[in-house]
């Protein structure tokens, strides 16, 4: 039985750990976008004449929300797959 609930805290802390890491690289996606994305999002505008737009905002805050949900998207994939993933003893 202890063995059981040893697995399931384990299940479960891994669990948060995927969310907390997931969060904290939206967080860095969220920062990186803004900031490069934002001197991207200019020089686009300087070349076409047209302002970048996602999502109803503008320049460095439509960058910045890219950013975050890419962040999110590649914290949660990959430490869900670090922390998930299978593995195999040699």
């Amino acid at each position: 039985m202890r063995s059981l609930m040893s697995k399931i805290v384990k299940i479960v802390l891994r669990a948060l750990a995927v969310i907390l890491i997931g969060f904290v690289s939206a967080v860095i996606g969220l920062i990186a976008g803004a900031i490069i994305g934002g001197n991207l999002a200019a020089i686009y505008e300087l070349i076409s004449g047209y302002e970048f737009v996602f999502n109803g905002r503008v320049g460095y805050e439509a960058t910045g929300q890219i950013g975050f949900i890419l962040g999110a998207l590649i914290g949660l994939v990959g430490s869900g797959a670090y922390l998930f993933g299978r593995r195999t003893q040699k």
